[in-house]
């Protein structure tokens, strides 16, 4: 790839996450249509986009967004007001946006959207007007003086960005006075051309006022140091006005308001102190795939710390204890890091939904009110970006056939506004999702009907609420009369149960009829590496993960044969159905005197699985079985283990499936023991 097309993409990746932020901006002012901050977020964003689109060649982008730059300037000056047709106007066109950075946008489409915003502004302008076009708008404001520090980032001329030209910028706006610094100047022998080392004192009279100002340095925010005051009329005294940007801080929140000093000596003391509470952030990008290697390669760390770990106990020698301690302690160190880097806040991925609520409510024609929780609750990214189609499709059921109309929730006495209510939590190891309605709920007779319709179930099956609401998400399975454009509640429920299966999670049912239902998510908070039981049956070692096993119960010999008439087994005063992992796999050899039931929770309820030994926990990094084996319910992994040999990680739920095709396991409901 050439450097140019390294720089395109770099704008490309930019541009998406503005628009990202356009949205999430756009959501806020429609709650707060009088916002001025929010307005003034939105202007930056779009006019970062129409400069940095014009520098790279997307002079359609370029031309499109100079209109609503116009449109939100007018808003900031007062001219205009939020109201509901500019936020969905600037939606429509954000998503327009989008489709022209994709080369997807058609033509007539972008000349269609320019009309539609210029005819909000009511100004005749053709869309092929000179982009950098000066308002020709009678100047309302008064003159003002304004002064100006600008020191930029050393790095300033790598982006391509001349300062010059920003000084002549700030001369267009009025009569100016510029004062060059070159004290950070290094001598000629340490000179390096490729690093910018001065700094400028400005003096500006204009009438434009201030939001004009900053608009010249927005491309050149990061890492530079800018402060802006205006000049009172006595001359005397300054209305402090200023700013200090470090990289990352293009916030208003982040603003700092300092004094300009007249004296340069003051000025240079000002900034040192300025300078050392500048805390400097600094993100760097990386692809998925160099992440994704040094995850394996912190995997491949962790196996052999353990094959160091069974060295040391074979030699018994301090001074390798020590570093093998040590080395412990630096791998799991590195370990939590790394994992670190690829967890994401979720709150990214619920914005996303806000406009999916917004526009199907409209298209529905009903209230919705919409409240996220836990936002900044984190998860792998690899989890997060496939979590994102199942989360969809439960909300728009949710909409669709869990939210009623506004008429029949006024005849039920509930509010007009239906909630869908989606959080987020830490619960233990895990990552657990809530998406509640407050709908009509789920009508177990209709489901249980159907599912009886379909041959699921016998007629004379008496199945828990539990069970009857699993069969949603059998293939194909709907209640709905009619299927709609948005959703049909059951159809592509198995894709939502076996993606997240896919990802070791489970989804659980809640539901009251006429009072709402609630889908509860539970997700591993890794799929690199996760905590195991190490159970043995005959010579062969298995791994279970740790998050499904709640207890472990030893059998002895005259419990199983009690427990192997009716193939349950009493815990704590319920009836556990229980399967053996030697019989399952076919294992030959006979079992010992007391096996170890491990008591698990499945998608079917608590189930057992009887082992020979339970050798204890282990930190199990994930390793892929293959294409060859990807159908292979009963395992969802591998690992190495500190000997160097393979283990396969048990899937819980996928075992319970396989034993009930080879009848290893009664079927039965869970039933208190009296």
């Amino acid at each position: 790839m050439s450097a140019n097309e390294q720089i395109v993409e770099k704008f490309l990746i930019e541009a998406k996450e503005l628009l990202e932020e356009i949205e999430e901006v756009l959501l806020e002012l429609e709650a707060n249509p009088t916002d001025s901050e929010s307005v003034n977020r939105l202007f930056r964003a779009f006019h970062t986009i129409k400069g940095s689109g014009s520098m790279f060649g997307f002079q359609e982008l370029a031309g499109f967004t100079h209109h609503l730059e116009t449109l939100l300037d007018q808003i900031r000056a007062g001219k205009m007001s939020v109201d509901a047709e500019i936020i969905s106007l600037c939606l429509e066109s954000r998503d327009l946006i989008s489709e022209l950075l994709d080369n997807s946008a058609d033509e007539e489409r972008v000349s269609s959207m320019a009309n539609r915003v210029k005819a909000r502004l009511k100004v005749n302008e053709t869309f092929d007007q000179v982009i950098s076009e000066k308002d020709t708008e009678p100047k309302t404001r008064a003159i003002e003086t304004w002064k100006i520090y600008f020191e930029p980032d050393v790095d300033l001329f790598t982006s391509g960005m001349n300062p010059v030209c920003l000084l002549d910028e700030l001369r267009a706006l009025g009569e100016c006075s510029i004062k060059c610094s070159t004290k950070s100047l290094a001598t000629f022998d340490d000179l390096n051309p490729e690093e910018c080392h001065m700094s400028w004192d400005i003096v500006l009279t204009t009438d434009v006022g201030e939001h004009a100002i900053r608009d010249v340095f927005i491309f050149v925010e990061t890492g530079a140091t800018i402060k802006i005051s205006k000049e009172k009329t006595d001359g005397n005294e300054q209305e402090p006005k200023g700013e200090t940007i470090a990289s990352g801080d293009k916030t208003p929140e982040n603003e700092r308001n300092e004094d300009i000093p007249s004296d340069e000596n003051q000025n240079a003391s000002k900034l040192e102190t300025a300078d050392r509470s500048i805390v400097q952030k600094s993100t760097v990008r990386v692809t998925s795939d160099r992440l994704d290697k040094l995850v394996n390669l912190v995997g491949e760390l962790v196996i052999n710390r353990a094959r160091l770990g069974q060295v040391t106990e074979k030699y018994a020698d301090p001074d390798l204890d020590n570093v093998a301690e040590s080395l412990g302690r630096l791998v799991d160190d590195l370990r939590d890091g790394v994992l670190g880097i690829r967890m994401t806040p979720i709150g990214s991925t619920f914005t996303r939904f806000k406009r999916l609520v917004r526009d199907l409510s409209a298209e529905l024609d009903k209230k919705i009110d919409f409240i996220t929780e836990g936002g900044e609750t984190e998860l792998d990214k690899t989890v997060l970006d496939r979590l994102t189609d199942p989360l969809l499709h439960l909300l728009r059921n949710a909409l669709d056939h869990g939210i009623e109309s506004t008429e029949i929730r006024e005849l039920g006495e509930k509010p007009k506004h239906g909630t869908i209510t989606l959080k987020a939590a830490h619960v233990g190891g895990s990552v657990q999702i809530l998406l509640q309605d407050d709908g009509r709920g789920l009508d177990r007779d209709v489901i249980l009907k159907k599912a009886i319709n379909r041959g699921i179930i016998k007629q004379e099956a008496d199945p828990s609420d539990d069970e009857i609401f699993s069969f949603i998400f059998a293939p194909g399975f709907s209640t709905a009369s009619t299927v709609s454009s948005v959703s049909g509640r059951g159809v592509g429920m198995d894709v939502v149960k076996r993606t997240l299966e896919s990802l070791r999670g489970s989804i659980e049912i809640d539901s009251k009829q006429g009072e709402g239902t609630t889908f509860i998510i539970t997700l591993p908070l890794t799929l690199a590496i996760i905590e195991g039981m190490l159970v043995e049956v005959d010579k062969t070692t298995y791994i279970l993960p740790m998050s499904s096993v709640k207890e472990n119960v030893e059998l002895s010999e005259k419990d199983k044969q009690k427990c192997q008439i009716r193939g349950t087994l009493a815990v704590r005063g319920e009836l556990v159905p229980f399967t053996r992992l030697r019989d399952l796999f076919n294992i030959p050899g006979n079992a010992p005197s007391y096996e170890t039931v491990v008591v698990t929770n499945t998608d079917s309820g608590r189930v057992g699985f009887t082992v020979d030994r339970v050798l204890g926990n282990h930190q199990t990094v994930i390793q892929p079985l293959g294409r060859f084996y990807e159908d292979l319910e009963i395992v969802s992994g591998s690992t190495i283990l500190g000997d160097g040999c393979v283990a396969l990680i048990l899937d819980p739920s996928g075992i319970v499936r396989e034993a009930h095709k080879s009848k290893n396991l009664i079927k039965h409901q869970n039933r208190k023991n009296n």
